[in-house]
C-alpha cells in the first residue's frame, strides 16, 4: 500500500493500473518512469519549481563519480544503527535519488523489510530518481505540505533541503528519527578559495526544534581531488555559491583544470 496521501482531501491513495486514486476519486496519473505528481498547481511557486534538468544531470554525474560517497556511507551507517524491521523511511527533498537509493540498498542487504518513499519539488529530479530506483516510491511534492499522514515515518532524511520542523514532527512516529545533513565549517573550502577573494567559514550552530529531542551530531570529513573541469563545474552548480558568485569567480570555475578541497558534513539526529 502506498504511504502517500491525497494532497486535496488527505486520505490514503491506492495504486491502480495507470493511476493512484483516493476514496474521494481524486486521481494521479503514473508517469512512465513510475512517479506521481502530488503538488497542486495552487502550491507551485513557479511554473516549473525546483532544480532544472541541467542541475539534476550535473548532480547525478558528480555524485555517481563517488566524491560524496563518504557522506552516503555514513548516512547508511546511521540508518542501520536505528533501523527496525518494517520501518518506514521518508526522504524529504530527495533530489535525483543518490542517497535514497543507497539507503534502500543497504537496508535490503542487511535483511530489513523497509518501505522507502521519497519526494522532491523538482519534477526533473523525481523523474531521474524514479527512472533509476524502481523499488522506491517517488512523488513530486512540497516539503511544506508533505504528502503523508500523521505519524507515518520511522525516519525522515533531509539532505540539504529546507527544514520544516512542524511537518517533520507531524509525519514522524513517536520515537522516530529525523536525520539532517548540514555543512561543516570548512566544507568545500578549496572551492570557496577558487571563487571568492575572501572565502568565509560556514556557521556551525546547535538548533532545537519544537517537538524533537536532539540525539547526536556525527561529523564526516574527507578530502577530494577533482581533475575534470566538467566535474568541478558540476560541483559548483550543486552549491549556493552558484547563485552568488561574481563574473570573475565564475570564469575561474570555467577554466579550472583541477580542484583539491576539504569536504565536511555534520549529520544531526533528532528524535520525536
Amino acid at each position: 500500500m502506498s504511504k502517500f496521501i491525497c494532497p486535496f482531501c488527505k486520505s490514503f491513495i491506492k495504486r491502480e493500473e495507470k493511476t493512484y486514486r483516493c476514496i474521494n476519486n481524486h486521481t494521479f496519473d503514473i508517469a512512465k518512469e513510475g512517479y506521481i505528481h502530488l503538488l497542486p498547481v495552487n502550491k507551485m511557486h513557479s511554473k516549473i519549481p525546483g532544480d532544472t534538468k541541467e542541475m539534476v544531470s550535473a548532480r547525478r554525474s558528480f555524485l555517481e563519480e563517488g566524491y560524496y560517497k563518504p557522506f552516503s556511507d555514513k548516512l547508511n551507517e546511521i540508518v542501520l544503527k536505528y533501523a527496525t524491521d518494517k520501518c518506514c523511511i521518508v526522504d524529504a527533498g530527495c533530489g535525483e535519488g543518490y542517497y535514497t537509493g543507497r539507503v534502500k540498498a543497504v537496508l535490503d542487504e542487511a535483511g530489513f523489510e523497509a518501505s522507502v518513499s521519497a519526494f522532491d519539488i523538482s519534477k526533473f529530479a523525481v523523474r531521474a530518481a524514479a527512472k533509476k530506483y524502481k523499488d522506491i516510491e517517488f512523488s513530486v511534492a512540497s516539503i511544506f505540505d508533505m504528502p503523508f499522514a500523521d505519524e507515518t515515518a520511522d525516519f525522515i532524511i533531509n539532505i540539504f533541503a529546507p527544514i520544516v520542523e512542524k511537518e517533520f514532527s507531524r509525519v514522524l512516529k513517536k520515537g522516530g528519527k529525523l536525520i539532517i545533513a548540514v555543512p561543516g565549517e570548512y566544507h568545500l573550502w578549496g572551492l570557496k578559495e577558487l571563487v571568492y577573494t575572501e572565502p568565509y567559514v560556514n556557521e556551525v550552530r546547535h538548533t532545537e526544534y519544537e517537538g524533537l529531542r536532539f540525539v547526536e551530531r556525527i561529523p564526516v570529513e574527507d578530502e577530494i581531488f577533482i581533475e575534470k573541469n566538467g566535474q568541478i563545474r558540476n560541483l559548483f552548480s550543486m552549491t549556493p555559491y552558484y547563485w552568488k558568485t561574481d563574473f570573475d569567480g565564475s570564469n575561474r570555475i570555467k577554466t579550472a583544470d583541477e580542484l583539491k578541497t576539504k569536504i565536511h558534513f555534520d549529520f544531526l539526529v533528532y528524535e520525536k
